[in-house]
């Protein structure tokens, strides 16, 4: 495969896969505790019978939202190529893994690094059928990046609420044939930074396969109903603005934790984390354990030197980071067209490359649009 440009940033939600998926391939005992889609009142939606809400089929966003024209650009621009009328007609081009090639090559990609079932944790509200979902998910992706292996790159999910769950998983996803580790965080899981995640570090550390955090943004406060809609607005621009820096905490957990020392193998993508506040972090990090932490922790090298040896980052616009390209390290980022959520960049991804980066000497681009994450996923380039 002659590659140009990867996106190390995709997605397939929950509410694009097969409405039986989970029903169908779920254990006896579980198959009354999974996800599945019944009539709402705007079209059929994502439920299970616990309470739990995953959002319209086919919706736009890892939330299954509705599409509204007008209301924001990005997803305006995703509505002119047909993705949500297609969802509507039960043509599912994010799961149909000859139509997501075709998105692809709209893109102007050759292949993504394909992140899944964001948030479906939070909401199922069901750590035991969390586990379960994440095995039926895995098994699926497996088949379905077979069609395209050199242009499909699944990354297992792995269950946030049972370290042995996840440990299973690890094992399995290496010769379910897939590139990589997700973990499904959810907003209550035990934090990264105790020690009942060891024996999750050593088994990702045997397998070889990176760990990958992407952002879920930090549990938000309930907006009152009798507030002004100005109000609810700005609830939800802070959210939305600030959503993407509540990954420093995976960062920060695993390296002073002493994962990355203990494990030397084992490697961590912050997903569509922006890039910009990582410097920040970095000097505030090494300041920290240089002034009290020094003598405490499992460190034999300054907490940035981690980052640089084992860690990545992605995201699809970030002016800012790119001016900061000598403190991350060109070689710790990878762009991502975050296709197909609001936020991302798809179908427009050729614009953004080059604002950001036409100024980029050309080895540079060619590394953080490309290279990176052909060497960081071990992909043959023609």
């Amino acid at each position: 495969m002659k590659y140009e440009v990867i996106s190390a940033d995709g997605h397939i939600d929950l509410i694009w896969l097969p409405p039986d998926l989970f029903t169908s391939n779920a254990k006896a005992s579980m198959k009354d505790r999974m996800p599945y889609v019944t009539d709402g009142e705007n079209g059929p939606i994502w439920v299970s019978k616990k309470g739990s809400y995953f959002g319209l089929q086919n919706g736009m966003g890892s939330a299954g939202r509705p599409y509204i024209p007008g209301q924001i650009q990005r997803s305006d621009r995703m509505a002119e190529e047909g993705l949500f009328d297609d969802g509507k007609k039960g043509i599912r081009r994010l799961t149909d893994p000859h139509l997501r090639v075709k998105d692809q090559d709209r893109d102007g990609l050759q292949a993504e690094v394909l992140y899944g079932v964001l948030g479906a944790g939070i909401r199922l509200q069901d750590s035991e059928a969390a586990v379960e979902v994440c095995r039926i998910y895995n098994e699926w992706l497996s088949d379905f990046t077979k069609h395209y292996p050199e242009r499909l790159l699944g990354l297992a999910s792995l269950p946030a609420g049972d370290v042995n769950a996840a440990v299973e998983e690890v094992m399995r996803a290496g010769k379910l044939g897939l590139k990589g580790l997700e973990f499904a965080t959810t907003h209550d899981m035990i934090p990264l930074w105790n020690p009942y995640w060891e024996p999750l570090w050593k088994a990702i550390n045997e397998v070889e396969l990176p760990i990958h955090f992407h952002t879920t943004g930090n549990k938000r406060p309930p907006v009152p109903d009798d507030i002004p809609e100005m109000n609810k607005r700005a609830s939800s621009a802070v959210g939305i603005t600030g959503f993407q820096l509540f990954t420093s905490n995976f960062l920060m957990s695993v390296i002073f934790c002493g994962a990355l020392e203990r494990y030397p193998n084992v490697r961590l993508v912050l997903g569509e984390s922006g890039i910009g506040w990582i410097p920040y972090i970095l000097e505030r990090m090494d300041f920290e354990w240089e002034d009290q932490f020094r003598s405490d922790l499992d460190l034999t090298m300054k907490p940035s030197e981690y980052w640089y040896r084992q860690c990545r980052a992605t995201f699809q616009y970030d002016e800012i980071g790119v001016l900061l390209l000598d403190k991350l390290g060109e070689d710790c980022i990878m762009w991502g067209n975050d296709f197909p959520h609001p936020d991302g960049v798809w179908p427009d991804s050729q614009e953004f490359i080059d604002k950001q980066f036409g100024h980029l000497p050309a080895q540079t681009k060619h590394k953080i649009i490309c290279q990176n994450a052909i060497d960081f996923y071990d992909l043959q380039s023609d």
